[in-house]
C-alpha cells in the first residue's frame, strides 16, 4: 500500500509485506513506545486488525500478533497495559472512515493464522542492561550477567555470587511486569527441575522495585534474552515443575475454549481442564 497512519504516539507505514511502526520520541509517549523507536513487522506476523472505540473521542486500531511471532509480547504475557500497547496505534474519532478503511485493507492481505513456528518480528538488539532492586543486569548476546547490589541483594545472592549465564544454558525467560505486585526478571535454565526458589532468593532471578526494572527497561531486555535462547533451539520450558510459561496457559485455555464452544467438550470437562491448567501457573 505505501502509505502512512498517523496517530498519537506512533505512525504506521503500510507495505507490501509487512507494517513499519514508527514510535514519537516526545516527552507524552510512553517510554516502551521511545525505546523501541522502529519496528517492521511482516504481515506474516499478524492474525487479525479490529478497530474499536477509544477514550475521550477516539478510535483504536489495533493489529493482533500470532502466539509466539513476536519475543516482545511473548516475554510480556498479555502483562502490558494498554497505553504500552505496541500494536494499538490510537487516532482522533473524526479519523474512524480512514482507519476502517485500512483496516479493511489488512485484513484481505492477512493469510496466516495460529501459533507461529518461529520468532517473526525481531526482539530489541543487545547488548542490554537495566538496574534492577537488588542487582544490575547486562546481556551482550551471548550470556546473561547479574551483579548484585549490596544494597538490595538477599544473603543467599550474596552467598551465590554475582552469576553468569550463557544463552546455551537456558530455555527462556519468566518476565513479571514491576507494574504488578513483586515483579521480577527469571532465567529459566534447561538443567534445572524441582520447585521454584523465591524470587528475592533465586540467583538466576533480578527482583523489581519502586523505579527499578521499569518496563521499558526490563522487558526489551527480556526479549532479546528470548529471541537469543530460541535461536539457539533452546525450546520454551517452564519455570520448575508445577509452573508454565503463562502465554502458553493462555494459549491452552483459549484453545480449550474453542473445543468447548463447538461442542467438542462438556461443560465439565472444560471446568476441570481449565482449572488444572490455571494451576499450573
Amino acid at each position: 500500500m505505501g502509505d502512512v497512519l498517523a496517530g498519537f504516539h506512533a505512525a504506521w507505514e503500510f507495505e507490501s509485506d509487512s507494517v513499519r511502526i514508527r514510535y514519537e520520541r516526545g516527552i507524552r509517549t510512553p517510554k516502551l513506545f521511545q525505546t523501541l523507536g522502529e519496528r517492521r513487522v511482516p504481515l506474516a506476523a499478524l492474525a487479525g486488525v479490529t478497530l474499536t472505540p477509544g477514550k475521550r473521542g477516539t478510535v483504536v486500531l489495533r493489529a493482533e500478533p500470532r502466539p509466539g511471532a513476536d519475543p516482545l509480547m511473548e516475554a510480556a504475557a498479555g502483562q502490558l497495559k494498554d497505553g504500552s500497547d505496541p500494536y494499538r496505534l490510537v487516532l482522533p474519532a473524526e479519523r474512524e472512515t480512514l482507519a476502517e478503511y485500512y483496516a479493511e485493507e489488512l485484513r484481505s492481505l492477512l493469510t496466516a493464522s495460529g501459533p507461529a513456528e518461529r520468532f517473526l518480528v525481531p526482539a530489541p538488539k543487545a547488548p542490554r542492561q537495566f538496574k534492577a532492586y537488588d542487582g544490575k543486569a547486562s546481556f551482550d548476546g551471548k550470556a546473561v550477567h547479574f551483579r548484585w547490589s549490596w544494597t538490595g541483594a538477599s544473603t543467599a545472592k550474596w552467598k551465590a555470587g554475582d552469576q553468569r549465564f550463557a544463552v546455551a544454558d537456558l530455555g527462556g525467560v519468566e518476565w513479571r511486569s514491576p507494574e504488578i505486585f513483586e515483579g521480577h526478571l527469571r532465567l529459566l535454565r534447561r538443567d534445572l527441575t524441582g520447585a521454584a526458589v523465591p524470587a528475592d532468593q533465586d540467583p538466576a532471578t533480578v527482583v523489581f522495585g519502586l523505579g527499578y526494572g521499569p518496563v521499558h527497561e526490563s522487558l526489551p531486555f527480556a526479549a532479546a534474552v528470548l529471541e537469543a535462547v530460541r535461536a539457539r533451539g533452546a525450546a520454551a520450558m517452564p519455570a520448575a515443575a508445577g509452573r508454565r510459561d503463562p502465554a502458553d496457559i493462555a494459549e491452552r485455555i483459549r484453545h480449550l475454549g474453542e473445543l468447548h464452544q463447538a461442542g467438542l467438550v462438556t461443560d465439565e470437562e472444560f471446568a476441570a481442564k481449565k482449572a488444572e491448567l490455571l494451576a499450573e501457573l
